[in-house]
C-alpha cells in the first residue's frame, strides 16, 4: 500500500478582536482574563477556503509543492493554483490572531448553524438539510450567555434555522428570540430573492419569541457607502445601531452580535442571474476592474460575461469591505472584543453555467463542493483573534465548528456541560462540540485525541437526488460513506498526507484485527475500521 508523507493541511480560521470591558465585573475567569468579553461572530454563507486562501499564507504554495513534481507529481497539479477573492480585511484579522487549519462544517447551511448553536452533530440536532427545522427544545449556548452570564445578544442578517417558509406553516422551528436573542433583524430563509429585494423580518421586544413582523428593506447607508437597501450594508448597518443602543443604554453590559451574510450564496431569483454583481462602491479596486471587464452591472443581477468565479470573488470582496466596516466601528468602541469568523460550508459546485465557483485550491472539483463530505464541501474558514491569544498563531489540529458552542462560553468564562437538551424535549444527550480555548490561550496543543477522536460532517442533500453521506476524520485519515453501501465500500484517505483527496487508500477487506486488538493505530486499517464504526454509532446513517 503506498505510504504518502505529506503535513496535514485541512484548513479552517477562526478571529477573535479584542473585547471591550469597559465597566465590567472584576471576576477572572482561571486565565486570568475577563470573564464576560463582548462577542462578535460572523458567519460568512458559500465561502470556502478556496475563495479566501489568502488568509493562510503559504497555503496554495505548500499544496502546488506536495501535488507537483517534486511530490506526488499529480498530472494536474498547476490546477491548485488559481484566484481566490481579494480579502485584506479579512487577510489582516488572520495576521492577528489564530487560525485552524483542519475545520470542518457540515455540507450545507442550516445543518452547519445547527451545530453552531447547538454543540452537536447533526445526528443529534436532526438538521441534515436546508429545508429542515431546528427544535427549540435544543439548549443553545446564546441562551445560556443571557441567563449566566447577563449578556444581550442580537442576530442580524441571515437565520436559517427555523426551516423555510411554507403553503401550511411558515418557519416552524426555532426562531432567534427562541434560541435566547433579544433582537432580530435579518431574513430567516435560506436566500434572498435579491439582495436589493427581499423580505426583511424583525423580531424584537414588540414580538413574541414564536412570531415576527415583515417589513421592506430600509435604506442603510455605512462610511464610504452610499444609501442602499442591499442586504449586506442593512444588516451590518442594522448591528451598529444595535451596539451603539447597548452602549447608551447598559455600557456595562456584555454583548454577543451574530452576523450571518448571505454573500456569497446564490439568490432565489433566477433571472436574468442568480448571482449580484455588488455595488461598486462595496468593492476593492481590484473587484471593481475585474466586474467592469467583463461588463458586469452594478447593483443588479446582470452579470454580463462574468463568469461564475470572478462574481463569486466580487461578492465575497463585497463581504470583506462591509465587515470592515463593523470591524472599524468595534475596535474604536470596544478594542478588547472576540471576533470569530467562520465559513458555512464549502463553495458550490452546481453544474449549472455560471454556479460553478471553485477555481483555487482544489484539483477535482466535479461533483464536489458544497453538498458533499469531500474536504471542498466540508472545510471552511475559521480564525479568532482576541485578548491572549498570540497574533500570526496557527493550529493543524483537527476541530468542528460544533466546537464554537463550547469555546464561545469558555471565553465567556461560563461552564459548559457534558450534555445538553435534545429535540424532542425527552432528556439530554452528551455534547458533540470540544472548547478550542486551551488551544486559543495556548495552554494546550490539542483538545481531542489523534487516534480515537473523531469529527463528523453529515448531509441529506437534496440537489443530489436525496443522497445521504456521512465524512468522519481523526487526526490523519478519513473515510466518505454513503447510505446504501457496505461499510467496507466507504472511501477513505490519509488527509494529512493527501489534503486533497486525490489518492485513495486500499479499503481493508474485514475488521476482524480491529476487534481483537492486533490492529494498531499504526496500521492505515486501524484507522478504517475505527472511523467506519463511528460511522456506523454516531452519525445519522
Amino acid at each position: 500500500m503506498q505510504q504518502l508523507r505529506l503535513s496535514s493541511l485541512a484548513t479552517v480560521a477562526i478571529f477573535v478582536l479584542p473585547t471591550m470591558v469597559a465597566a465590567q465585573p472584576t471576576v477572572r475567569t482561571e486565565r486570568g482574563g475577563p470573564a464576560r468579553p463582548n462577542i462578535l461572530f460572523v458567519i460568512s454563507d458559500d465561502v470556502g477556503i478556496d475563495v479566501t486562501s489568502d488568509m493562510y499564507p503559504g497555503l496554495i504554495d505548500e499544496l502546488v509543492e506536495r501535488y507537483g513534481p517534486t511530490g506526488l507529481n499529480h498530472p494536474q497539479y498547476q490546477a491548485i493554483r488559481g484566484a481566490p477573492a481579494v480579502t485584506p480585511v479579512l487577510d489582516r484579522l488572520a495576521s492577528q490572531g489564530m487560525v485552524f487549519t483542519n475545520v470542518w462544517a457540515h455540507p450545507f447551511c442550516s445543518p452547519t448553524r445547527a451545530s453552531i448553536i447547538t454543540g452537536l452533530y447533526a445526528a443529534k440536532t436532526h438538521v441534515a438539510n436546508y429545508q429542515e427545522a431546528l427544535s427549540v427544545n435544543h439548549d443553545t449556548f446564546v441562551r445560556q450567555l443571557k441567563d449566566d452570564g447577563g449578556y444581550s445578544a442580537a442576530v442580524f442578517g441571515k437565520w436559517h434555522l427555523a426551516g423555510l417558509a411554507g403553503a401550511q406553516v411558515n418557519y416552524p422551528g426555532m426562531k432567534p428570540l427562541q434560541a435566547g436573542f433579544d433582537a432580530f433583524r435579518g431574513n430567516m430563509h435560506a436566500a434572498l430573492g435579491t439582495f436589493w429585494s427581499w423580505d426583511y423580518q424583525v423580531q424584537d421586544a414588540t414580538t413574541p419569541p414564536n412570531e415576527w413582523r415583515s417589513e421592506q428593506p430600509p435604506m442603510r447607508s455605512l462610511p464610504g457607502i452610499a444609501a442602499t437597501t442591499y442586504a449586506p450594508v442593512v444588516n451590518v448597518a442594522d448591528a451598529i445601531d444595535w451596539l451603539s443602543a447597548q452602549g447608551e443604554e447598559d455600557p456595562d453590559r456584555p454583548w454577543l452580535v451574530w452576523l450571518a451574510f448571505n454573500l456569497s450564496h446564490a439568490t432565489a431569483q433566477r433571472a436574468p442571474t442568480q448571482m449580484a454583481v455588488p455595488n461598486a462602491d462595496t468593492l476593492n479596486p481590484e473587484s471593481l476592474a475585474e466586474m467592469q471587464a467583463c461588463g458586469g452591472e452594478f447593483g443588479t443581477q446582470n452579470t454580463g460575461t462574468c463568469s461564475g468565479e470572478a462574481v463569486m470573488r466580487a461578492n465575497t470582496s463585497s463581504l470583506d469591505t462591509i465587515l470592515g466596516k463593523l470591524i472599524d466601528y468595534v475596535d474604536a468602541t470596544d478594542p478588547n472584543t472576540y471576533v470569530i469568523y467562520v465559513g458555512d460550508n464549502g463553495t458550490p459546485m452546481y453544474g449549472r453555467p455560471n454556479l460553478d465557483f471553485i477555481d483555487n485550491m482544489y484539483i477535482t472539483r466535479s461533483a464536489r463542493g458544497k453538498g458533499t463530505v469531500f474536504e471542498s464541501g466540508a472545510r471552511v474558514p475559521l480564525a479568532i483573534r482576541g485578548p491572549r491569544i498570540e497574533a500570526g498563531s496557527r493550529s493543524e489540529q483537527f476541530a468542528h465548528v460544533a466546537d464554537l458552542y463550547s469555546t464561545i462560553l469558555e471565553i465567556a468564562g461560563l461552564e459548559v456541560a457534558d450534555k445538553v437538551g435534545n429535540s424532542d424535549g425527552s432528556g439530554f444527550v452528551p455534547l458533540d462540540g470540544v472548547s478550542l480555548a486551551p488551544i486559543l490561550f495556548g495552554t494546550e496543543e490539542t483538545v481531542r485525541d489523534p487516534d480515537a477522536g473523531y469529527i463528523l460532517t453529515e448531509t441529506h442533500d437534496l440537489m443530489r437526488n436525496g443522497v445521504r453521506e456521512v465524512g468522519a476524520r481523526n487526526g490523519t485519515h478519513k473515510v466518505l460513506c454513503t447510505d446504501g453501501t457496505a461499510a467496507r465500500q466507504c472511501r477513505f484517505y490519509n488527509v494529512a498526507d493527501d489534503p486533497l483527496e486525490e489518492y485513495p487508500l486500499v479499503v481493508p477487506e474485514n475488521c476482524g484485527g480491529y476487534s481483537d486488538g492486533s490492529l494498531t493505530p499504526t496500521d492505515d486499517a486501524w484507522h478504517y475500521c475505527r472511523l467506519t464504526d463511528v460511522v456506523a454509532r454516531e452519525s445519522f446513517l
